[in-house]
């Protein structure tokens, strides 16, 4: 076929003969094993590889790459295994294959669970290999090519994993082109109507705009040459995704967005673009906070250049880019770079190669902490942000981030151990809590505590995939051991029950019954009882049974009547204090276990676990210590008459009954003279809320004080 021919052509000029070989002979396996094969559309299935493989060689890939392209899907619909490949092609052929490949082998849950699998299986082969990524956007570049031959729903569902996924991983790599493309061919196939109607606008405003826009780059051209400033200026125009992106973002229509042409300029060197940047600034003037220098502080693909926004002809905002011809190659090719210029050795890549590095080693530090896949696809998801912000260390490193990072993002980004005992944050020298959105230029410095420990609220508002991962990892790990601690003392409870001593049960009846539960130790057993998973008494049966006498249900003992468990107060993640009761020392209480969750203790009135008693979760009698630590949250509810200075004397009152405010809000019920104020407090016990009730009656513009449950 003329497509091969002209493919061996193309290797020809940048590969040596043995290289070309490997890829025939790729090829030629390849066509075997897929002979008979068609595509939707119904093509020989062997054009698909070949076109893979002719993306790829444009970029110059190696040959171990090109070969691994032709063969990445006979793993998928053939009898062959990574094994016959690895004999006949190579140790690394076969592991950008595997890399590649789907897990159709092993049976998921649901459609989404195999993408989420597949896709953690690629991104940690790319990890090792980035050829595997460079293989994989080339393959989803000629699918949603030629994606008309697939049906509606799968052309929609295609594209919108391109959008989400592929696309930002081209952004992340610095495949400009290739991201731009991926963009446009998805936003075709999820909004054909409003594609076709925008194409059809931007063509006809090309005339018009061409004689304005030609003008331009003819001033442009004599402003550079006047001052020296050897240059080469284009016009370029902006993708239909990212007008559409503005319009939607600006809520404006077509006619209203002006910048869909902007300006590149190339200069041979870095003195080169700001001479060019002064004299661009002569000639039209900059829109202020418009100027971004990507030079001085690169983005984390490598990309560099100067971008500045001006006041064109007519008023119009003129978009303009300066870059050498070295950061035009890396923006255009990103990490593809490496192979298509390296001949030349001319282009200095160490720098892009180096945060491209550091971003695939943050993927397997993400793996190392989450064996859930569509949680480790969740976490990567956040941190292919197209957008990013800058930094600083106290010692006046850069560190990238993604826009809409806080503090403890930027913790967990210089080491595990600050972001896992961070408690505030210096940001510009200001003392700042750790959920502040960081802003480019910002100046951070976090503050530790050895005692500081990771809270479950942070999941909230982090921002990248490695802070979160750490997070969950963390509370997790703490979870096991508080719920194994109470499953220990409800254990303790049954077994006493049955008049047996914690001590008696041997270790090889705990690793019996480890077995039977298929459980991985007895610490695992423990954590289950006080998650709820299993319960005490059943466990306490099963330990005390003898090993090969069959059950006599009329000879098991009946439990008797477990002894309330005894509450401290300060419990930790295995037992919880609900939030619709706000149950505080010296109420009547009851424990309840949701699946999963632990021990949720609430009032014994509670109106929500009455509701709740219909489903599943035993219950626990459980009774307060005589001495219990630490405050607990509750609420009080005011009826006061508006006057000034009222809200600083009731803070003043709360404070002397040495309680604390969380909260506040107030509201005033339609044609009543009084205000209802709620207060959220923290107070010891009943006694102390006695005391802070007390305290606000006496003020004379409260009319009523009590406690409120919400």
């Amino acid at each position: 076929m003329s497509e091969i021919a002209e493919f061996t052509k193309r290797l020809g000029h940048y590969l040596p003969a043995p290289d070309v070989a490997l890829v025939n002979r790729a090829f030629e396996f390849s066509e075997t094993a897929h002979r008979g094969q068609l595509r939707k559309s119904g093509e020989p299935y062997i054009t698909h590889p070949l076109a893979v493989a002719s993306i790829l060689s444009q970029w110059r890939l190696d040959a171990q790459g090109l070969a691994a392209a032709l063969l990445h899907d006979v793993m998928e619909d053939s009898a062959v295994s990574k094994t016959e490949i690895e004999k006949r092609f190579g140790g690394p052929v076969a592991e950008m294959v595997d890399g590649v490949s789907k897990l159709n082998q092993i049976e998921f849950t649901s459609r989404e669970e195999v993408q989420a699998e597949s896709f953690r299986k690629m991104l940690l082969a790319m990890a090792h290999d980035v050829r595997v990524i460079l293989i994989k956007l080339a393959d989803r570049l000629h699918n949603m090519r030629t994606l008309d031959a697939m049906a509606p729903a799968q052309r929609k569902r295609i594209a919108k994993e391109t959008l989400d996924i592929y696309a930002p991983i081209a952004n992340r790599l610095g495949l400009n082109s290739l991201y731009l493309e991926l963009q446009n061919l998805s936003f075709k196939q999820l909004n054909p109507m409003r594609y076709r109607v925008l194409a059809s606008s931007i063509k006809a405003a090309r005339g018009n705009r061409r004689e304005v826009m030609n003008r331009l780059l003819d001033t442009i051209r004599e402003g550079l040459a006047k001052e020296n400033v050897v240059a080469v200026v284009n016009g370029r125009e902006k993708s239909l995704y990212s007008v559409y992106s503005k319009m939607r973002e600006k809520r404006c229509s077509f006619a209203q967005v002006f910048d869909i042409y902007g300006v590149r300029v190339l200069v041979a060197d870095k003195t080169n673009c700001y001479a060019a940047l002064g004299v661009l600034h002569e000639l039209y003037k900059p829109i202020p906070g418009k100027f971004k220098d990507y030079i001085a502080i690169p983005k984390a693909n490598g990309y560099q250049s100067l971008h500045t926004t001006l006041f064109g002809p007519f008023g119009t905002p003129l978009e303009v880019q300066v870059r050498t011809h070295d950061m035009h190659r890396v923006a255009e090719a990103g990490v593809a770079a490496h192979w298509l210029y390296k001949a030349g050795g001319e282009l200095d890549l160490a720098e892009a190669q180096r945060e491209t590095s550091r971003w695939l080693q943050s993927l397997l530090e993400i793996q190392s902490d989450t064996k859930d896949s569509m949680e480790f696809l969740e976490n990567v998801k956040g941190d292919l942000f197209p957008d990013e912000i800058y930094v600083f260390t106290p010692k006046g490193k850069i560190m990238a981030l993604p826009r809409g990072a806080t503090a403890v993002d930027f913790a967990y980004g210089v080491h595990t151990d600050i972001g896992h005992h961070c408690v505030a944050a210096r940001i510009n020298y200001d003392l700042l809590p750790l959920r502040t959105e960081l802003k480019n230029g910002d100046h951070v410095e976090i503050l530790t505590s050895p005692t500081a420990r990771p809270n479950p609220s942070w999941l909230s508002f982090v921002g990248t995939g490695k802070a979160r991962s750490r997070i969950r990892h963390y509370l997790k790990g703490l979870q096991q051991k508080e719920s194994a601690a109470l499953g220990e003392r409800l254990l303790d409870q049954a077994l006493a029950t049955l008049k047996v001593e914690p001590q008696a049960i041997s270790w090889d009846r705990w690793e019996a019954l480890a077995k039977e539960y298929g459980a991985k130790s007895q610490l695992d057993i423990l954590a289950d009882i006080g998650l709820g998973k299993r319960l005490s008494f059943v466990v306490a049966q099963a330990l005390t049974k003898v090993p090969g006498k069959p059950d006599d249900p009329a000879q098991a003992p009946m439990p008797g009547k477990l002894g309330a468990l005894t509450l401290r107060g300060v419990e930790g993640v295995a037992i919880q204090y609900a939030k619709c009761c706000r149950p505080i020392p010296g109420d009547a209480i009851i424990g309840q276990f949701r699946r999963g969750q632990g021990l949720v203790v609430h009032t014994r009135d509670c109106v929500t676990l009455k509701k709740q008693r219909g489903e599943p979760g035993e219950l626990v009698d459980v009774e307060w210590a005589p001495e219990v630590q630490g405050v607990f949250g509750t609420g009080i509810r005011l009826l006061v008459a508006d006057r000034p200075g009222l809200l600083a004397a009731i803070a003043t009152a709360i404070g002397d009954a040495e309680a604390n405010i969380d909260t506040v809000s107030m509201e005033r019920p339609d044609g009543a003279e009084v205000i209802a104020m709620f207060f959220g407090v923290q107070v010891r016990d009943r006694r102390h809320l006695a005391q802070v009730l007390r305290a606000l009656r006496r003020i004379a513009d409260v009319k009523r004080a009590a406690r409120t449950r919400t």
